[in-house]
């Protein structure tokens, strides 16, 4: 639990009873994302104390009073998503808009326990041949899904993404899928742009290398998956004319960054943001449960709940990619 920013503990608390419409899922695997570590730092929207983890898997335990589809047993992942279902967003299908919008481990309770409760509605059955640690990526690889569909690219674009972590390398997979004929990703890590190479990109800079110069049209798509605002900052200046930024990773909340209105007008440019999922869960898990993505891979390590508060206390590790917590 992190009862405040910087302030991680392990504690008993009270075994999460399922009301109404609700279940309440034995976790096996949880995802450590960079919103918790923003979440740890204090620079996220989310309240404390707070039980930290969105992106999980496990096994059902018990169910609630009127839950049908659902057995004690079932192996499960959840969407953790939290609308009200009422207001103009949700009515008109831009739900991660919601005027109530919250999250399991974001602005609730999540799963970096032994227990979680969640609406039924939420999970999803897995299949046997889906491992846990897969499940655990439907998440991600939603957010994902919602990302490549503001971004909208077309066959045979041009595009370059800042950062290959374990997000970076998920979208390197499906923007090579999507039709992008030149895919360059840039990283402080050389490891990790050989795996981008492994995975679709066409070519991998070291970060301190990397010079507008060296592409002087610029790119049809620019896509920052770093949240870190020097980044974003340079990640602008490879925008071609008429180009399109998408700003996928998550930035401090009250960050700031300087951009040329000049440009932004003359070279006809869109800047696009991607909240977390919308309505993607579902479109994702198909694409994990047909192996469409590689997500093996993307584990660098796993390690206990107890591990987990001095895990993310520690400085990153520039080659680490995902980081799971087995319960």
């Amino acid at each position: 639990m992190i009862e405040k920013p910087r302030h991680a503990v392990i504690k008993d608390v009270p075994y999460p009873e399922p009301g109404p419409g609700e279940i309440t899922v034995k976790v096996e695997r949880v995802g450590i994302c960079g919103t918790d570590f923003h979440i740890f730092a204090g620079t996220f929207l989310s309240p404390y104390p707070l039980i930290p983890g969105h992106e999980f898997s496990g096994v059902v335990d018990k169910v609630g009073e009127g839950v049908e589809g659902f057995a004690p047993g079932d192996r499960v992942t959840a969407d953790p998503t939290l609308l009200c279902g009422e207001c103009e967003y949700c009515l008109t299908r831009r739900g991660n808009q919601c005027v109530k919008w919250g999250a399991l481990g974001d602005t609730t309770n999540g799963a970096m326990a032994e227990y979680v409760k969640l609406p039924a509605r939420n999970a999803v059955i897995i299949p046997d041949a889906m491992s846990f640690a897969e499940a655990a990526f439907v998440e991600p690889v939603a957010c994902v899904v919602h990302g490549m569909n503001r971004l909208d690219l077309k066959m045979g674009d041009r595009v370059i993404l800042f950062g290959a972590g374990a997000m970076g390398l998920q979208l390197v997979q499906a923007i090579a899928a999507a039709g992008a004929s030149e895919l360059v990703v840039a990283d402080v890590s050389p490891r990790k742009l050989q795996l981008a190479l492994e995975l679709g990109a066409t070519r991998g800079v070291l970060s301190h290398e990397l010079k507008p110069e060296d592409f002087p049209r610029g790119f049809d798509a620019v896509v920052d998956a770093t949240g870190i605002p020097a980044v974003i900052e340079k990640a602008l200046e490879f925008l071609g004319p008429a180009g399109k930024y998408l700003q996928f990773g998550v930035a401090p909340q009250h960050a700031e960054i300087r951009i040329n209105p000049f440009k932004l007008y003359h070279k006809d440019w869109t800047l696009i943001g991607s909240m977390a999922i919308h309505h993607t869960f579902l479109p994702a898990f198909r694409w994990v449960k047909e192996k469409r993505i590689k997500l093996e891979p993307l584990v660098s390590k796993v390690i206990t709940l107890e591990e987990t508060p001095d895990f993310l206390a520690k400085p990153k590790d520039a080659d680490l990619l995902k980081v799971q917590i087995r319960i």
